[in-house]
Order: structure tokens, then sequence, then C-alpha cells
């Protein structure tokens, strides 16, 4: 199954990594400290709360958090685009950790390279839409 960065539905996620590695319910309950009922429920969530993410993350040994970090690399206006807050908040220091927003993964070096491949966007469209330097769409396609 190919990962959707535009529409995450981070339950049915979940569910696939729990097949894939064939956790047991019990000790899902256990971990979780929840039902049955309860875990398949989250299955069934589009969006779960951070700290029961962070449970799931924990035993399924898998960031989930990475799907939403690529979500706003591929999807995040930038800070071009988004000048007028930008000269708002310019003079504040923030307390929280500053994080590079342009580090793309293996993930999204593929899944930018499949729209290519499969005609889906043009080189031009995928520049424009993703914000991605030209020569740096060209270095993937080289050595990808």
């Amino acid at each position: 199954m190919e990962l959707d960065f535009k529409n995450i539905h981070i339950g049915n996620m979940i569910h696939l990594q729990v097949e894939q590695n064939q956790f047991e319910m019990t000790r899902i309950c256990k971990f979780m400290k929840s039902s049955e009922k309860e875990i398949k429920a989250m299955y069934l969530q589009k969006d779960l709360p951070t700290g029961i993410l962070l449970r799931w993350s924990k035993l399924l040994q898998y960031d989930f958090f990475r799907i939403y970090s690529q979500h706003l690399i591929l999807f995040a206006p930038q800070k071009s685009s988004a000048r007028v807050y930008v000269k708002q908040t310019e003079d504040k220091k923030s307390n929280l950790p500053q994080f590079k927003k342009n580090l793309y993964t293996k993930e999204i070096i593929d899944f930018i390279l499949e729209l290519i491949r499969t005609g889906e966007k043009t080189k031009e469209q995928v520049m424009a839409q993703y914000n991605i330097p030209k020569t740096t769409l060209y270095k993937w396609l080289k050595k990808y």
C-alpha cells in the first residue's frame, strides 16, 4: 500500500502495521492499557491524540509522527507565502526547538519520483506545487 501523505488516516496505518508485524491483541491491550473494543475503535479513527500515537509508535517501533512531518514538507506553505505572519513574529524568539523544513526523506523522494514516473505530474508541476528546486529534483532523478 502506498502512503497518501495528503489524506492521512492514522488509525488505518496503525492497523496495517499491527497486521504486518503480527502483534497479538492481548499484548497490544496490555501495553495500551485499553480493551480490545477500544483498540479496534482506534483503527477506525482518522486522527488520534498525540499521547496515544506516541504509545503506538513505541509499541510498534514505527515513527507515526514522521508521516505528519512529511505532510508538512510537501503541503505546508513556504515562508515566502506566509510573509505577513513571519514579519509579525520575526522579533519573537521561540522557546520551542526549531527544525529545518526541507529535510527530504527517502519516502518523500520516492513519492515525488513516483508522481513523475507514472505521469501523474510533470517535473514542472512537482517543482511548482512542492517548491522543490530544479537542481534537487534532477539530482534525485539521476540518483534514483
